[in-house]
């Protein structure tokens, strides 16, 4: 069981780490360059515009059928007609709130196409959500972890064909970009639902208006919390794109600052995956918590940390390495939403332990603050700021959202507040900012400057017992004891 748990762990953190990163830093980098400015934040904005409303596409039924499946799986053949059916429903009703909502929005003719390709492309990312939900509750880790990836693979192999060859004969479009995400993902939808029509065999649709209820009141928390994380995640490109009349420029330079740390918060997703079932385990056996969520909270210090100051210093370099234009305003708004990686990190951790105890109430009403805190200050900071403003916005946001979960953390499981320890911490960062300043300044190359500002980290940690193996060894061998 341990050798089978860490081979489908590794399997999972190999394919994702490789595909989607060459993903976001191949790809998408790649397509924003070969736009006129302002097409790709045109798209950018339309498309996390789409996911203000995903609540309708899911409502907590993937949670529900993953836990319920896993638990039972003679249920397959029963519940899935039901919730298929449940789920192209919603889907119907979510296609008709977004354009409703576009329509008084104001959004343009053109803007309307785009939008309709962009809500199939969420419709296809939930059903598949959904398929996958059932392979992986029938323990089929590796065939999950390759359809975790598999629509980015073909979008990468289509996209890089588009690209860097002389197919289209003629210019890159957005719209061939939105086509091409849109095939991927329904060629790999049609792969899961294959996959689970073999479990399964055929069965015909049913609408269960009972069965229908009682999941979506059992989801309704888990929707509501994400609704409003969605808001608050998502709403700065599209507010960039509505309150200044610049043709998606803005949004544009935001999406190419956000790239980078939309990379890095692959490695918190993911730790959260495993801290998930480790926190509700210790919890239902009334065990203490608090190692697990020292070392975990230190690792993603240490990270987040290095990579703000990384980040920070090297803006101009990075920006220049990955983009053909808006360098320098790209670089600005970088070095704004570097320290969004900190707080977000941290509620990966903090977030997730209150969702292993079913604090959803408190989660939401924080959610929401950070919703308002963000709407608000878009609002205020981006007519005269521009994508600075919402930046600076996402970054306050993030931030206090962060610290009242640490405060809720603290106050629900009884954990005495250490002034030493925090001083402890901050010393480490202190001296981890000197040492990254002067290694700046040496006269040896940038790639090779971060390079060495990483181990100084790493060695800074071990000084500052921020990072110690054992507790590292011990976190994995619980990871271990829970999955099996």
């Amino acid at each position: 069981m341990k050798k089978f748990f860490l081979v489908n762990l590794l399997f999972l953190l190999t394919l994702n780490i490789c595909i989607k990163s060459f993903w976001i830093l191949g790809i998408d980098r790649s397509v924003q360059n070969a736009l006129p400015s302002g097409e790709y934040g045109i798209y950018f904005s339309l498309l996390n515009f789409t996911y203000l409303f995903n609540i309708l596409l899911d409502c907590g039924i993937t949670n529900f059928n993953n836990k319920t499946i896993a638990q039972n799986t003679f249920l397959l053949k029963k519940y899935f007609a039901r919730i298929l059916s449940l789920k192209l429903v919603l889907s119907l009703v979510y296609i008709c709130l977004v354009f409703v909502v576009a329509l008084f929005s104001g959004y343009s003719q053109r803007f309307f196409y785009i939008l309709f390709w962009l809500a199939l492309f969420q419709v296809f990312t939930y059903l598949l959500t959904y398929l996958r939900s059932n392979i992986s509750a029938l323990l089929l880790f590796k065939t999950d972890s390759i359809l975790s990836v598999l629509d980015k693979s073909l979008t990468i192999i289509f996209c890089s064909i588009l690209l860097w060859t002389n197919f289209l004969k003629t210019e890159f479009k957005v719209e061939y970009f939105v086509y091409v995400q849109v095939l991927s993902l329904f060629l790999t939808m049609m792969v899961a639902l294959i996959i689970v029509l073999r479990k399964t065999g055929f069965v015909p649709l049913v609408w269960d208006t009972k069965f229908n209820i009682l999941i979506l009141k059992y989801g309704l928390p888990f929707a509501i919390l994400s609704l409003l994380m969605a808001f608050y995640n998502k709403i700065d490109s599209v507010l960039l794109e509505r309150l200044l009349d610049d043709n998606g420029i803005a949004s544009g330079i935001y999406a190419a600052g956000f790239r980078l740390v939309d990379s890095a918060n692959m490695v918190s997703y993911l730790f959260s995956v495993i801290l998930l079932p480790l926190f509700a385990k210790l919890i239902k056996d009334k065990a203490d918590i608090k190692g697990i969520l020292k070392i975990s909270s230190h690792l993603l210090l240490l990270v987040s940390v290095c990579f703000a100051i990384v980040s920070f210093l090297y803006s101009e370099e990075l920006m220049s390495l990955l983009y053909n234009k808006n360098i320098e305003q790209s670089a600005s708004v970088y070095r704004i939403l570097c320290f969004c990686f900190i707080p977000i990190s941290a509620t990966y951790v903090f977030g997730t332990l209150l969702t292993a105890n079913g604090s959803l109430k408190y989660l939401n009403i924080v959610a929401g603050f950070g919703m308002l805190i963000n709407i608000v200050l878009n609002f205020l900071l981006i007519p005269n700021y521009r994508e600075d403003g919402s930046a600076m916005a996402s970054l306050t946001a993030q931030s206090i959202t962060a610290i009242l979960q640490i405060i809720l953390v603290l106050r629900i499981f009884v954990i005495k507040f250490n002034w030493k320890y925090v001083l402890q911490l901050v010393f480490f960062v202190l001296c981890m900012l000197i040492s990254c300043l002067w290694i700046y300044n040496i006269s040896i190359g940038w790639i090779t400057r971060i390079l060495i500002s990483g181990a100084v980290a790493i060695g800074l940690s071990f000084v500052f017992r921020v990072f110690d193996p054992k507790e590292l060894l011990s976190f994995v061998s619980q990871s271990i004891k829970e999955r099996k």
